[in-house]
């Protein structure tokens, strides 16, 4: 397990127009950092999330800083010896360039937690989750239309290889005074120079469960497309940080 936030020198922001373009970056120094390309992309990659630190504005994003995680033993050691100035990719398409090279890395620490205990947080980027039963993908826009305790487990049981009973809970007041808590991010420009889109969902959460089982969400996220930056946690109490 490994996690590092990646932060640009005060004042200076990346922009980028479609996800995919930090989602490339962060691959391409993953690679260089000596992973093999099937284990960061792909239908058998290892799990890994990330989470892009800033704002929108109109159709561009603004990003400061970079989390990324794994639970995985293969990818942990590409983490830790990522070399910022990697995490730079163009594309000639949009004339976009996302660079990184002049981030400071810091390797972050696990959340402290009893056993079992409990940890709230925050989605860093948000929850993907699509409707259960459809042949056409279609993604909740509200988080009381899903048991979202079952939803992680599934994915968590999978990635370790052993049944996860993670209490997953959305803070109800925030529910309340947020109704409308789905934002749409888009993640792709297509070849027909549309632009793809998820939508996506943001509440503060409240995880309960063993600690092992804690940190596993803490290193690999929660929801659908984590690789693809939905799903990445930040505690609470520390808000979005630097």
């Amino acid at each position: 397990m490994n996690r590092i936030r990646l932060s640009l020198p005060r004042g200076q922001w990346a922009t980028y127009r479609h996800q995919d373009l930090v989602h490339d970056a962060i691959v391409n120094a993953l690679i260089a950092a000596g992973a093999k390309p099937e284990q960061v992309i792909g239908a058998g990659a290892e799990p890994w999330t990330f989470a892009a630190l800033g704002y929108h504005r109109a159709h561009e994003g603004q990003v400061h800083g970079l989390v990324i995680a794994t639970p995985s033993a293969a990818l942990a050691p590409c983490l830790a010896a990522l070399d910022p100035s990697a995490v730079r990719y163009a594309r000639a398409a949009t004339g976009e360039l996302l660079d990184f090279s002049a981030a400071d890395l810091s390797i972050e620490p696990p959340p402290v937690c009893d056993d079992p205990g409990m940890l709230g947080v925050l989605t860093l980027s948000p929850l993907a989750i699509s409707e259960p039963g459809t042949n056409k993908k279609r993604w909740l826009t509200r988080l009381h239309q899903v048991d979202l305790s079952a939803v992680a487990n599934t994915r968590l049981s999978r990635i370790a290889g052993r049944p996860v009973a993670l209490s997953v809970l959305p803070d109800s007041l925030y529910l309340r005074a947020n109704p409308k808590h789905s934002v749409l991010v888009s993640t792709k420009r297509m070849r027909n120079g549309r632009a793809a889109f998820v939508i996506a969902l943001q509440a503060p959460l409240v995880l309960s469960g063993s600690r092992e089982d804690l940190l596993l969400a803490w290193y690999a996220g929660l929801g659908e497309k984590a690789r693809n930056g939905f799903g990445c946690l930040g505690l609470a109490d520390e808000g979005v940080g630097r």
